[in-house]
């Protein structure tokens, strides 16, 4: 199975009691499928990138990164490689690099989904339509940061930084309930 197709699939098999993420998996889904590009980052009107969540060994704190061309803590992630084997491995692969964490596992799953302007690397305004894992950190999880971040900390998920988003609100309340 491609990247792309994995993206289909998962989509497709998402279920969520949210009626807005429902919606949301629908257009992306609708995008997804009429573009077999949707998950390279030269697909100008948007693409697919992952994202995760990661969460220490307890399941109350996340990492978040300093992203240097926003300015603003994050959750992990990013574009979708060639290389990648599927969608959820996009995720982990982006964790795994921007917070140098050994021995991460992630939900099989994705736990949200966020569609966000703007531009990107290449200088061209874009969507990042952005499937959202949640990532587990062993215990004594180490960070090392990355030239993808300016800091990397840990934050409780119920006291996250003002002004982030790129969905993380909504994705950290989606794994607070997972974890509960």
């Amino acid at each position: 199975m491609s990247l792309h197709e994995s993206v289909i699939d998962t989509l497709s098999g998402w279920r969520t009691d949210d009626p807005a993420q429902d919606s949301l998996r629908h257009a992306m889904l609708a995008f997804v499928t009429a573009r077999p590009d949707a998950c390279r980052r030269a697909c100008a009107p948007g693409h697919v990138t992952a994202s995760a969540l990661v969460l220490d060994h307890t399941g109350t704190r996340t990492v978040l990164t300093l992203h240097p061309r926003l300015g603003r803590w994050v959750q992990l992630g990013g574009h979708c490689e060639d290389s990648d084997a599927d969608i959820a491995s996009a995720a982990l692969r982006e964790a795994g690099e921007e917070s140098g964490i050994v021995g991460l596992t992630i939900d099989e799953m994705p736990s949200a989904l966020h569609v966000h302007a703007l531009t990107c690397s290449q200088g061209v305004p874009t969507r990042h339509l952005d499937v959202q894992f949640v990532v587990h950190a062993p215990q004594g999880a180490e960070l090392a940061i990355s030239d993808e971040s300016v800091d990397l900390r840990w934050w409780p998920l119920d006291s996250l930084p003002q002004g982030s988003d790129f969905g993380l609100t909504q994705l950290a309340r989606a794994a607070q309930t997972s974890v509960e």
